[in-house]
């Protein structure tokens, strides 16, 4: 079964666009105008990905994305004009795994669509790449993207993961925001760095036992971030 992108745009023009670009860079793609469509549709058939406009006439974009995050780990690119860095760092503290103004160039969005994508099939590529750390406290699994703490599992984002794995590959290495940004999403743009911010908090309050005082991610001011967990052998 080949799986779909799902537009969710209500101006039919854009939408129209990007439809035709990811149609002829060889995806499938559905475009919905509304958010509860959308909604119905992921709870039908999983998308492959989500690009979604925040201005919708029913609900909020920020509120269909936190529906969708609650369907599936699928990777949503937010599509909006909304500019602000603010605006997008709280995009990314949504869960969001691009985000993408507009006016915007349909290729680009294409590229974007192929780096999110590629990040989120990297697990199939790889091997088993098990981390475990602080006594089996935290287990790390690159092959399905699987975190465990304490034996419970823990839901990541395909982003968030892979900026956790990078910081718990090396610990104890200090990582510069713009690094992460490299090697998590996979390319730098303007004002990127702050978005690793987002992602990092968001992490911080799904594997710390305390957010405020983490003990596995540790900021290190002035510089950028680095994994303070203990491998196990």
């Amino acid at each position: 079964m080949i799986y779909p992108i799902l537009v969710v745009e209500d101006d039919r023009k854009i939408g129209r666009v990007v439809k035709i670009y990811l149609e002829n860079a060889g995806y499938r793609v559905v475009h919905i105008e509304n958010g509860q469509s959308a909604i119905e549709f992921a709870l039908k058939e999983r998308p492959l990905l989500v690009i979604l406009d925040l201005k919708l006439p029913d609900k909020s974009g920020e509120e269909v994305c936190q529906e969708l995050k609650e369907i599936g780990d699928f990777p949503i690119i937010m599509l909006t004009s909304k500019s602000s860095e603010e605006e997008r760092v709280a995009g990314f503290a949504l869960g969001a795994d691009d985000y993408v103004v507009k006016p915007f160039s349909p290729k680009e969005l294409v590229y974007r669509v192929k780096a999110v994508l590629k990040r989120t099939e990297e697990k199939d590529q790889r091997g088993s790449g098990r981390m475990s750390f602080n006594g089996g406290g935290l287990i790390l699994d690159e092959q399905t993207y699987e975190v465990k703490k304490n034996g419970i599992t823990v839901n990541l984002t395909p982003t968030e993961f892979k900026v956790l794995f990078t910081l718990a590959s090396s610990p104890g290495k200090v990582f510069t925001r713009d690094i992460l940004v490299d090697k998590a999403l996979g390319y730098q743009f303007e004002g990127y760095e702050r978005s690793v911010d987002a992602h990092i908090k968001n992490i911080r309050q799904k594997i710390e036992n305390d957010p405020k005082n983490p003990s596995f991610i540790l900021t290190i001011d002035g510089v950028g971030y680095r994994f303070g967990g203990k491998r196990d052998a």
